[in-house]
């Protein structure tokens, strides 16, 4: 080449800089938060941030599928018959598998741990597939070698609670 030119080595400097650098602002866009709350008086770490007037809802997050009910965890009207709920931040899986028969399970999957994320007519888990039933508990397909651990609940009237 003459110099005057673009050498091949420019074009793909060039292009992973253009690649690389919209991946760096985005990760650099937590950076001021985590250093305000190291300056916190007591030193430790909150994994929450500090409250503000603005709703902090993260656009990544997952709605959460948390009923509520006037009293308890949930309302019996927020579990479907022949299906169920997930409480997430309980880790909770509540099923009413025939009409006024109330189910609680654990969320959490027997095979790697993953919180289960759906019910339909059985419990699924997103990671590996595991899927479980909403009668007992147990493992209906998938690598899960154990079944959801029972969670025994109270149903009083239209609410529902851990026992």
């Amino acid at each position: 080449m003459d110099g005057s030119g673009m050498t091949r080595r420019s074009a793909l400097t060039g292009a992973s800089l253009a690649l690389t650098l919209p991946v760096l602002a985005a990760c650099g866009e937590d950076e001021p938060d985590a250093a305000s709350d190291s300056s916190s008086p007591s030193g430790s770490e909150s994994p929450e941030p500090p409250p503000s007037d603005a709703p902090s809802e993260s656009p990544t997050k997952k709605p959460d599928k948390t009923p509520k009910g006037d009293a308890g965890i949930a309302a019996t009207a927020d579990v479907p018959v022949g299906g169920g709920v997930i409480l997430a931040e309980q880790k909770l899986v509540i099923t009413q598998p025939t009409k006024g028969d109330f189910k609680g399970f654990t969320a959490v999957c027997t095979h790697q741990g993953c919180l289960v994320d759906e019910v339909t007519d059985t419990i699924n888990c997103p990671c590996h597939g595991s899927i479980f039933s909403i009668e007992d508990g147990s493992v209906v397909g998938g690598p899960a070698p154990a079944s959801l651990a029972e969670k025994k609940l109270v149903v009083d009237g239209d609410s529902i609670d851990l026992a």
